[in-house]
């Protein structure tokens, strides 16, 4: 038996070329995006506490660790034929049911495991903090972390996954959707007709309220808000032009206006 399947490498390597297609693309035009991002060049490197050539870096050694941990699951869960879940037929419905699990699932994992590591000095020190070097976001700092985080960041997609009961194949293309995802909210940038505010309340908007000071405590969820309003960690916000050009996040409640 063979360690991994074609469709177990393609649900694994895919995403990442995504990441990096996705990322360099908004890298490739941010120059011309000024009137859409949400902070000027000169806030990204006056806030920033680490440079993109070590982000880049940190990014590789969390991707590797990721195709580590995705091969082996998969080689470990693999079916006796060959597959890795059983064979089933691939309906609407069930698809439905999939990815409503496996949204359900990484929105939860990754809500709590975020949260803790804001509530645990020790924790939020120690693994956190690299994250958060990124004042100001941009596409590819989506995957910096601690690579203890990233281990916990990559078990909740693998768990979103098991617990759905996707095939790699429709693995390939959740996780795919989920590292577009992931790559957005970080980019900095509020595009016209960005499908991601179309749809999702949390998008780089409501995710860059996060990475600033004020709001460190505050938007942690990936895809719905729901678990940041139940337990109060939920900050509106607005957004206005700046006068030299481009957007900024400004917080909208009235209990966070002023610093």
């Amino acid at each position: 038996m063979a360690f991994v399947t074609s469709e177990e490498l393609l649900a694994t390597l895919v995403p990442i070329a995504v990441y990096w297609i996705y990322s360099g693309m908004y890298v490739m035009f941010e120059s011309r995006f000024e009137k859409y991002k949400l902070h000027s060049k000169k806030e990204e490197e006056e806030k920033n506490l680490v440079s993109r050539k070590e982000v880049f870096k940190a990014v590789l050694c969390h991707q590797i660790m990721s195709i580590a941990i995705n091969l082996f699951t998969y080689a470990v869960t693999r079916e006796k034929d060959g597959e890795a879940s059983p064979k089933k037929s691939l309906t609407l419905l069930l698809l439905a049911k999939q990815l409503v699990i496996a949204m359900v699932v990484i929105d939860t994992w990754s809500f709590f495991v975020h949260w803790y590591l804001h509530q645990n000095k020790f924790l939020y020190k120690h693994l956190h903090v690299p994250h958060h070097r990124l004042v100001v976001p941009y596409s590819f700092g989506g995957q910096y972390m601690h690579p203890i985080e990233g281990f916990l960041d990559t078990m909740g997609g693998t768990l979103a996954v098991l617990l759905s009961g996707m095939s790699p194949r429709t693995a390939m293309f959740f996780s795919s959707f989920t590292i577009l995802k992931l790559v957005d909210d970080h980019c900095g940038m509020k595009l016209p007709g960005n499908p991601f505010y179309l749809f999702f309340n949390n998008n780089s908007a409501y995710h860059d309220v996060h990475h600033q000071l004020y709001g460190t405590k505050y938007n942690f969820s990936v895809y719905f808000d729901v678990w940041d309003r139940i337990l109060g960690t939920y900050m509106p916000y607005s957004l206005e032009k700046r006068p030299d050009g481009g957007l900024e996040v400004r917080r909208a409640d009235q209990e966070h206006k002023k610093d």
